[in-house]
């Protein structure tokens, strides 16, 4: 012998009687905190952000790369900007 059954319920409806836990208040609060994790991420993608987050350690970095390549050809210690050594001695007056 064969039953058929057809229900019809919504899926709320077949989770509530199958006992399933209630998850709607928990994703409700997860996509708030997504949706404001993402507005917070999009205020930093504005075009003086991004050039001021970008730029200043480019331009840092080949300032150090300048005095590096100075201090390798034996013009300045590594440090020293390039006119503060290297120059030939001056002779002392006699």
């Amino acid at each position: 012998m064969k039953f058929k059954v057809d229900v019809e319920c919504t899926p709320e409806e077949a989770r509530q009687f199958i006992g399933l836990p209630d998850v709607a208040p928990m994703q409700e609060a997860m996509m708030q905190q997504m949706q404001k994790q993402m507005m917070d991420n999009v205020k930093g993608l504005d075009p003086e952000t991004m050039m001021k987050t970008w730029m200043t350690p480019s331009i840092q970095g080949w300032s150090d790369m300048q005095k590096t390549f100075w201090a390798q050809m034996g013009l300045t210690s590594p440090g020293a900007s390039p006119g503060e050594e290297g120059e030939a001695p001056k002779k002392a007056k006699t």
